[in-house]
Formats: structure tokens, C-alpha cells, sequence
């Protein structure tokens, strides 16, 4: 759901004001749906302009008249009061009332979070004494005699029967241990009501009361979910029911759920000779209770269907809906639908947002990634451009190649004038991207990749900078660097690099490994001899300092490898890797007949392991042949926007099976991240789900038959993924180390696959799973925790998280209080500075940003070893430096990774104030262990005076719109 944007409090420019006075204008009109409440009960119009007066106070009180007038503070109380107002107007985005509690907890949480400790620290403690003078004053007055409240209900005024409200709030709080009470809810619901208030205002007041007490116990946010449910099952049936009614009611409603669904053009009519009757007799209505509350929100506002904005669709009927259109084509399509809807609904697997979005629709998109590549004349980049924008109107994510596009001044024969370079094609293909969004439901994304002798590479690395001609600027795509071995290895012996026009190096483009290096050394010699012109040549590790001083600076281009994507690739021998995707985890063939297409679901590890932590082995392998399954039907039922993709995806048919919840396994087992613990299970759970995704790809091949260019591929002649690092070593010529250790029985799966075939080309690659993991409500992916206490921003609004594995263990100590509480909020959720934490619970539960960068990457490439894609790898580096840079990022070729994705750093002013310390983040421990020996790279560091310390903005966590590829 969009949120309405705070127009600038500033007065606008004269270019571009009558749009500037038209947001404003609309951003008035929006205001005037919300309301305050204030203490004595008086409903009274919102004025943002008091929030930014108090704000000023505040400041004033720490910094004095003098420091409080300065215009840093002033643009600082700005921004504080937009953030302000954007969190209240997320919280409600149709409308509605604020306490004025609310109000000032928002005002404390901008504060926090924005780094002003010291006046959110003053701020606090004048509520706090405003509060008990308030209290104190109460005491002394003669007791009120509060009027009935009455509430409107379908036109008519009623007394509140605040008895129900009540019962309703208890049932939502049982079972959910002794420190989820009712009472605070109900009190503070209470508190919010006004009057005359709707009674749909009463329990939208409830969910935002409990939502309130999260910080303080996280299961309330089970009660926040039930309350939540309770007002998505009064909108869908039309009337109230109870959890015990809902069994009953969900098959009763099920059948007509379709029939609705099929009568307003929203799904397919084939559902409906479905049995429904058994369906609905299969779903189950106790799943409900598993939603925490950013799980079913983010459900409810993008994902459930709707007629005219009132939904109309149930969660268990949303995960059989999905089971049923994945169902379509099987034989025993009951049975089926059930299988998919069990690992679905118990959060066991989640299929990736589209295949949620579309599936059993009229227009069934159901895939994840696109991957084209750009040739070099103007038809087919307008062609590309055009079939950007088709791709992203169904609920796709790009990765384009662009690397054969010829390079800026290079000749143009049929004109007989010069290029303009790929940059200007680049600036139209982001703008498409901004104009054309995923169906509405979030917005389009694109990344675009260039290898690193294209002679526009300099000018590519800084297309996402702030200042130069923005003309030549690309701020709202992404950028990748697709980068050969030769370079990393000129980097390392700090030799020279040449750059190229693609137009006078055609052939470069479809080079890999040793043919690549005879084809690039010839080009050099002719180019010395002057016989190739325009090119260039620069020292290899000036470039590299340029790369990671962008990487650092702007976030990208990201750091991908080409020689590793191709050498390591099953289907090398009918094409070439040319690109990754928008997150960098799809490492499939494009060329101008077909645009490579991949369908992501990913398994919940948690879920997968036994009582005393070991991986349990026989549920894993029944959820990944079911998940493979599913995947794998999605290339025959999907919607194909362009001919090319289906052309591609029906022949080659790769799917990406991934994994979410590393970081809740983790916890499960009592082993830090950083750990050799941690890296032995990235490598065994790894092992585990590849081997099973592996062989039920060769069972499916018994039963459908192959994939049409299985001959020749690396599966064909015996070859798996991990095999495949010795080629990638042979090319490379050294500088591969990686650890060849395995667990389960590799040959068996051999003489299978060798017996049977392959279903799927690609079968693995593990995805951000950004959006799905909040869904069920777990960390993201392979991350680390990003913080104990932390706000999550999504198109839904923010929300409360807090570590629930760390604060059972903290009550199990005695440590969970509202002192541990306050100091997490300082701290940004990390344990660290806290002295009375344990060492040992502090080591588990540390968060992304304290983990030493090279854990991350020994654990993937653990991981990589047996994945035949890619994994979408975050760098958490905090306080970074040229050199950390430079030894992680050779650290990650040497260990044979494909790709990396973003580069998320912090500040060394917010490494200070999260640790107390200097330099403790990214340097956790290992309990009891060092960290992992890097292996010895060459001095080529980026100075730290060339790389600015700024905070950058990431994927799905800063970004509520940056949600394109999950």
C-alpha cells in the first residue's frame, strides 16, 4: 500500500514549483483525514507544525538559543518532522486518529534513530516529569466521573460494549504466556477512543495498542496478528467468528471464496472445476495463529485479493489459491494442490512474491527474474528498452547486459560520426524503470551489468554519484560490474588494463576463461601497435581503487565475476553467461534470441531441523521435492510477457530454489555467526538442500522427460557443481581455494542423474527473500541479524522487530527489564556496550554490522562450492577502509564466489555510538576462535582519504519502496 509522501517544508525553487505548491496542496488534503486525541479526550485536527515546534524545544534545551538557531539544526528539525509525519501517516495510511502519546513516541523513535541521543535522552526525561506531574495532579483531584462512550456502527450511535472489546482482546493474548496480558491493550485502546468513534476505528485501535507492546514482550505480536485477523475475517465473511468457529467457516467460505473471485475477472475459471469442497476440508484453520504481525499485515495490504479495496480473500484461502494455480497441469490436481498448500501454510517453503501475487489469476506471471542482453544497434536497444518496460508491467526484476553497446567516440559507419556511449541508453532505460512499475504493487527495478574493459567503464562506475551532469546520472537503477579474471589477476600481480570499444572487441563478449585471456592479450598487443582505436590503457589496480571508491561512495556498481558464473556454469556448452540479475543471484545463458527467465521459492531452514539441532534429513528432502516440483510447474503455467523468454524458459527450464531463516537456524543451534561452527553448518545445510534439489530435478526427469538442451551440459558428462571448481581452477591458473570437504553420497547422485537426466538446467540460487521472510517471520535469507531491536520499513508501514531468541534467553538469565529495553533502543540492538550481558550470549546474538566481513564470506563460499547459480551476498562492513575493502572483495574471488551484492556500511561516528568502542564492530569473536586466515591478496587498498564515511542506503531495510526482486 503507498503512502502519501510529506511535500517539503521549505519554500520550492522557482523551477519546478507549481509542482512543489502541488504536493503540498496534496499533502494538506491528506492531513485533513487525520485527527489527534488528546489527554483529556478532545479530538482536535493534526498540525504537523506542532511536532516540529516541539522538536525545536527539545534542541533548544540541549544546544541553547544560540546552537539551536543554526541552519544544520533547523534542516535537521525539517527532516525530523517529515520522518515524523511519514511514520504516523504509514501507520494509518487511510486515515484516522493519533494519541498525542503516539504522537510524541514518534517524535523519540526520529530522534533515536537519526543519532540525536543526547536530545532524545532530554526529550524523554521531560515526558517523564510532565508525566508525573500529570500523575501528581490526579491524585489530588476529586475522581471523574467518566461519560459512556458510544460508537457508530453501520449509521447507528450505540454504547461501547466494552466487555466484548475485552473478551475479544483476552482470547488474542491466550496462550501466549503470562507476559502477554490483555490489560495494557485494553487500557490503552481505551485511551484512543473518542466519542462517536467508528467502531471500525475501535479495532484498528486495539492492533495499534498491541502493536505498541511489542518492543516490550515479542510474542505480542501474535496478539497484535489475532486482533489483525479478527478485522480481516469481519471484512471477508462480513461478520465476526470465532477462532473455533473458523474451521467450519473456512470450508463453508472456500467455495464461494473461487466463484467470487472467477465472477470479478480476478482469477482463472479453470479453478472452479477444481473439487473445492475438498480443498476447502483441507485447509487449516489453526495456521492462522503461526502470523506474527508484520507477517499478516504484509499480507493483507499486497497481497490478498480485493473487490473495490474490501478483500476478499482469507490467508489459508491465499496459500490454497496459490497451491491450486500451481496445481493446474498436474494429474491428480486435489492432491497435488493439497501437498503445495501443507508447505505452504506451515511456512515450511514460500514461493517468491510474483508466483504469491499471480498465481491462479487470470494473467498467471508467476517468474522472479529476467536477464536480457543489448546488442549494439539502435532497433534492438529500443527493442530491449521496450521489452524492460513489458517485463516490469508483470512483476518482474531486470538484469540487462549492455556490454556490446560500442563505447563513447568509437565510430558509427552508417552515419560516419561518433557514439555517444552506453551512458545515454542507460539514463532511458532508468526512467523506463521509474515509469513503468510491477503492476502497481511495487515499483520496477533494473540492474544493469558491463564488463570491465568497455572503454565507458570509468564513466559507468559513476552514474549513481550525486554531483557531475545528471544527464549522465542513473539514480534509480542499479549497476553491476561484470568482471573477468584476467582483470582480478593484472589486480593482483599490478599489471596494466586495456579498455576496449566492443565494436573493434565483438568477440571479447562471448570469451570466457583461457580463450578469453588469448583473445584480450592479441587485442593489447594491436592496440599497443596502434592499430585499435579508441582505446586506453590504465594501471589494473588504479581502476579496482575506482571500483571500490564507488562501491564505498555510492553503493554501486556492484562486484560480480564473470569467469566463475561461465566456467562453473552446466550450460556452458550452448551459451554464455553475459549477466546476473537484479540481485545477483540468477546466473543463466541470454543472447538475442532468448532473454533468460528464473522462478524462486525458498525453503525455511529453520524449519528443518531436529529437536538438538542436526539437520533433519527425511523432512528436508520432502520439502524440497515438493518445492521443486512446484518451481518446475511454474515454467509450463506462467505468463511469458515476450516470446524470447518462453522460448528460452521451456528449453532450458532453470528454476532457483534458495534458503531463508540461516540466521533463526543459527540461533536453534546456540552457534554464533561468526564461528567456524557457523561456516561448517553454511556448508552442510547447503550440501543438504542442494543434493535433494539435485535429485528430485532427476526424479522429475523420470517422470516428464528432460530438458531439451541437457546433452553436452556438465550434468550430462558427469560433472556437478562442485566438480566444476576444478575447471574454474585450471583456467584461472591458481588463486582458487576453496574447501572440496562433502558429507552425503555424491556418486549415487551421479549414476542417477547419469540414468535418468535432468528436469531443470539450473536447479539453485539463493535469493535476498526480502518480503517472503517477513511473511513468515524470519531473517531474511543467508543474513545475519541486522539489529536485536530494530524498525523494519515496508510498503506496509514500520514495525516494531525484536530478536525473540534473545529475549527468551535474557529472561532466562533475569536481564529482560525496561533498562535492557531502553538500552538496546541506544545501542541499535546490539548487546556490546552492555556490561552485564553475558560473553557468550553477547557472541550469539550479534548483529550484522559486528561481524567480521570475512565470516560472510567463508560462509558462502561454503555455500557456493555446491550451488549451480548464485547467492545474493550482502557485505556488512562498518567503519570501513580501502584497505578492508580490497582484501574482502579479493577474498571473495579467491574463494570463488560468482557474484556479491550490496556493500552495506556504516559510519565510524555510528560504529562509535553503537559499541561505545571504537572498532568493535565487524569484530566479533569467534567463541573461543580466530577469525578466518584471508588469503594473502596483493597491497592494492583504496586510501581511506579517498572514500567518504557515509551511511548508504540498502535494499529493503532504509528503502520501504525497495522490495523488487522477493
Amino acid at each position: 500500500m503507498q503512502t502519501t509522501p510529506t511535500a517539503p517544508l521549505s519554500a520550492p525553487t522557482a523551477q519546478g514549483a507549481a509542482t512543489a505548491e502541488e504536493a503540498r496542496a496534496a499533502h494538506q488534503t491528506a492531513l485533513q483525514h487525520y485527527q489527534i486525541i488528546r489527554r483529556n479526550g478532545a479530538v482536535v485536527p493534526f498540525e504537523p507544525n506542532k511536532i516540529a515546534v516541539a522538536l525545536m524545544k527539545a534542541f533548544l534545551a540541549v544546544h541553547g538559543a544560540q546552537g539551536a538557531a543554526s541552519a544544520s539544526v533547523r534542516e535537521d528539525v525539517e527532516q525530523l518532522t517529515q520522518g515524523v509525519v511519514r511514520a504516523l501517516m504509514r501507520s494509518r495510511p487511510g486515515g484516522g486518529t493519533f494519541h498525542i502519546e503516539d504522537v510524541q513516541d514518534q517524535v523519540e523513535l526520529g530522534l533515536m534513530r537519526s543519532g540525536h541521543h543526547e536530545v532524545a535522552r532530554a526529550y524523554v526525561l521531560y515526558r517523564e516529569r510532565r508525566a508525573q506531574e500529570r500523575a501528581a495532579h490526579q491524585a489530588e483531584a476529586p475522581a471523574e466521573v467518566h461519560p459512556t462512550l458510544h460508537v457508530t456502527d453501520h449509521g447507528q450511535r450505540v454504547a461501547l460494549d466494552v466487555t466484548r472489546l475485552q473478551a475479544l482482546i483476552t482470547t488474542a493474548c491466550s496462550g501466549l504466556g503470562a507476559d502477554v496480558k490483555p490489560e495494557p491493550i485494553v487500557a490503552e485502546t481505551l485511551r484512543n477512543l473518542y466519542d462517536g468513534v467508528p467502531l471500525e476505528e475501535v479495532y484498528k485501535a486495539a492492533i495499534l495498542a498491541a502493536r505498541t507492546k511489542i518492543e516490550t514482550d515479542p510474542d505480542y505480536t501474535y496478539a497484535t496478528a489475532r486482533l489483525l485477523l479478527h478485522t480481516i475475517v469481519k471484512e471477508v465473511l462480513g461478520q465476526e467468528a470465532t477462532q473455533g468457529e473458523m474451521a467450519t467457516r473456512y470450508a463453508e467460505y472456500f467455495p464461494t471464496f473461487i466463484q467470487k473471485g472467477v465472477d470479478h475477472e480476478l482469477l482463472n475459471p479453470e479453478l472452479l472445476t477444481f473439487d473445492l469442497a475438498r480443498l476447502g476440508a483441507a485447509l487449516k484453520a489453526e495456521r492462522d495463529l503461526q502470523f506474527d504481525y508484520l507477517g499478516l499485515q504484509t499480507l493483507y495490504d499486497r497481497y490478498f485479493l480485493h473487490v473495490r479495496k474490501t478483500r476478499i480473500e482469507l490467508p489459508q484461502a491465499f496459500f490454497m489459491r496459490v497451491a491450486m494455480g500451481l496445481a493446474l497441469n498436474e494429474t491428480d490436481r486435489e492432491a497435488r494442490a493439497i501437498e503445495f498448500y501443507e508447505v505452504l501454510s506451515s511456512f515450511d517453503f514460500m514461493s517468491s512474491t510474483p508466483t504469491l501475487f499471480n498465481s491462479g489469476t487470470l494473467r498467471s506471471q508467476l517468474s522472479s527474474c529476467y536477464l536480457t542482453t543489448v546488442p549494439d544497434d539502435l532497433d534492438g536497444i529500443y527493442e530491449s528498452i521496450k521489452e524492460n518496460a513489458l517485463l516490469s508491467k508483470f512483476a518482474g526484476g531486470l538484469g540487462n547486459d549492455w556490454t556490446r553497446v560500442r563505447a563513447l567516440g568509437s565510430h558509427i559507419k552508417g552515419t560516419n560520426g561518433e557514439s555517444q556511449g552506453v551512458v545515454p541508453f542507460l539514463k532511458v532505460v532508468n526512467d523506463t524503470a521509474v515509469a513503468v512499475n510491477q503492476g502497481g504493487k511495487r515499483k520496477g527495478a533494473v540492474c544493469a551489468y558491463l564488463e570491465t574493459w568497455h572503454l565507458d567503464i570509468e564513466e559507468f562506475l559513476e552514474l549513481r554519484k550525486n554531483t557531475g551532469d545528471d544527464r549522465r546520472r542513473t539514480h534509480d537503477m542499479n549497476t553491476a560490474n561484470w568482471i573477468p579474471d584476467l582483470f582480478m589477476k593484472r589486480v593482483m600481480e599490478k599489471g596494466p588494463w586495456t579498455l576496449f570499444s566492443p565494436s573493434d572487441v565483438p568477440d571479447l563478449h562471448d570469451k570466457f576463461g583461457t580463450a578469453f585471456e588469448a583473445a584480450y592479450t592479441a587485442y593489447e598487443a594491436q592496440a599497443a601497435r596502434g592499430e585499435i582505436k579508441p582505446s586506453k590503457t590504465v594501471p589494473a589496480t588504479d581502476l579496482w581503487r575506482k571500483m571500490l571508491s564507488m562501491l564505498f561512495e555510492t553503493g554501486h556498481p556492484w562486484i560480480t565475476f564473470k569467469d566463475p558464473c561461465n566456467l562453473r556454469s552446466p550450460q556452458q556448452h550452448v551459451g554464455v553467461v553475459h549477466s546476473s540479475n537484479l540481485c545477483t543471484e540468477i546466473t543463466l545463458n541470454t543472447n538475442d534470441a532468448e532473454t533468460a527467465v528464473c522462478n524462486l521459492g525458498s525453503v525455511n531452514l529453520a524449519q528443518h531441523l531436529t529437536t538438538d539441532g542436526q539437520i533433519d534429513h527425511a523432512k528436508l528432502k520432502r520439502t524440497v521435492s515438493t518445492a521443486m516440483r512446484m518451481l518446475d510447474n511454474v515454467i509450463d503455467i506462467n505468463y511469458y510477457a515476450v516470446k524470447k523468454a518462453r522460448d528460452s524458459n521451456l528449453r532450458h527450464r532453470p528454476v532457483g530454489l534458495g534458503i531463508m531463516g540461516f540466521q533463526d537456524a543459527l540461533y536453534l543451534k546456540r552457534t554464533p555467526y561468526a564461528s567456524l561452527a557457523a561456516v561448517q553448518f553454511a556448508d552442510q545445510s547447503m550440501e543438504a538442500v542442494c543434493y535433494y534439489a539435485y535429485w528430485a530435478s532427476t526424479e522429475l526427469s523420470a517422470e516428464r522427460g528432460r530438458y531439451e538442451t541437457y546433452p553436452g551440459s556438465l550434468w550430462d558428462r558427469g560433472i556437478l557443481p562442485q566438480d566444476s571448481l576444478d575447471l574454474l581452477a585450471q583456467h584461472r591458473g591458481g588463486y582458487v581455494e576453496v574447501d572440496r570437504s562433502a558429507t552425503l553420497d555424491w556418486d549415487a547422485l551421479r549414476a542417477k542423474i547419469a540414468r535418468d537426466g535432468m528436469r531443470n538446467s539450473n536447479c539453485v540460487a539463493i535469493a535476498p527473500t526480502a518480503t517472503i521472510s517477513n511473511i513468515i517471520g524470519v531473517d531474511a535469507s543467508i543474513e545475519p541479524c541486522f539489529g536485536n531491536l530494530s524498525v523494519k520499513s515496508n510498503l506496509s508501514g514500520e514495525f516494531t522487530v525484536i530478536n525473540s531468541y534473545l529475549v527468551k534467553d535474557l529472561k532466562r538469565l533475569g536481564l529482560w527489564d525496561e533498562v535492557m529495553m531502553m538500552d538496546l533502543k541506544h545501542f541499535d540492538g546490539s548487546l556490546w556496550p552492555i556490561d552485564r550481558v553475558p560473553q557468550d550470549v553477547k557472541e550469539l546474538y550479534c548483529t550484522a554490522f559486528e561481524v567480521e566481513p570475512q565470516w560472510l564470506v567463508e560462509a558462502a563460499a561454503r555455500r557456493q562450492k555446491w550451488i549451480d547459480q548464485a547467492q545474493s551476498l550482502n557485505i556488512y562492513m562498518a567503519g570501513a577502509s580501502g584497505k578492508k575493502l580490497d582484501d574482502t572483495y579479493k577474498l571473495a574471488w579467491t574463494r570463488g564466489l560468482k557474484t556479491t551484492y550490496y556493500l552495506r556500511t556504516t559510519s565510524a561516528t555510528h560504529a562509535e555510538k553503537s559499541t561505545g568502542r571504537i572498532g568493535q564492530l565487524n569484530a566479533v569473536p569467534s567463541a573461543g576462535q580466530g577469525a578466518p586466515a584471508a588469503a594473502p591478496v596483493a597491497a592494492a587498498a583504496v586510501p581511506a582519504a579517498e572514500v567518504p564515511a557515509t551511511d548508504i542506503k540498502f535494499c529493503a531495510i532504509d528503502d520501504p519502496g525497495c522490495e523488487a526482486c522477493q
